[in-house]
């Protein structure tokens, strides 16, 4: 019984072991090319322009964050000074407690306004990087049919490579051609999501 389940094992196995060789024999060696994407990202005239732009629109809302925390510091600061003391008149207290939540509305406000200036800020810089995204797509492939290339690795994803490899500055040198310019203002309909 033993023999014959070893003789079967060996029987369907067999088969198996001959075709492996053969098939990884027909395969060709893989030719890889490295494309760093960052650099593409940074380095493009797109992305140069999209940066300034970005930055801009970072630095006036750091700016207004900045204004908004004096402005309400200074206010706090008052109303605490102001406050009335214990025992006085109703309409004093019910004329402070109206400051201060004047105070708190118009502070969470503000603070509404900023997390929708960010959140806008956040979804322009990924709808900037996604256009760039798409338009190195095809250029990446036409490089790699060019240079025979079966992979494309991301610069990131390599401990080490020969730079002739690297196709990045061909990549960045043909998407200035293709796309010189970018939104910095993504569409409502990614706003929304």
């Amino acid at each position: 019984m033993k023999t014959m389940l070893k003789t079967l094992t060996f029987a369907i196995a067999a088969p198996f072991a001959f075709v492996a060789p053969a098939l990884a024999q027909t395969l060709p060696p893989p030719v890889v090319i490295i494309v760093d994407m960052d650099r593409v990202i940074g380095d493009s005239v797109a992305g140069k322009q999209a940066a300034g732009d970005l930055k801009s629109r970072n630095d006036a809302n750091q700016a207004r964050l900045a204004s908004l925390r004096t402005q309400f510091g200074s206010e706090g600061e008052t109303l605490q000074k102001t406050a009335p003391a214990q025992g006085a008149a109703p309409a004093v207290v019910t004329a402070f407690q109206a400051k201060v939540q004047d105070f708190q509305r118009r502070q969470q406000t503000a603070e509404q306004d900023l997390q929708k200036r960010d959140r806008d800020f956040q979804l322009s810089r990924q709808y900037v990087i996604k256009q760039l995204n798409d338009a190195a797509q095809p250029i990446i492939t036409a490089v790699m049919r060019e240079r025979g290339a079966t992979i494309v690795l991301a610069e990131g994803a390599t401990l080490q490579h020969a730079s002739a490899i690297d196709v990045t500055t061909d990549v960045i040198a043909r998407l200035d051609k293709a796309l010189p310019r970018v939104s910095t203002t993504a569409p409502a309909a990614t706003a929304g999501k």
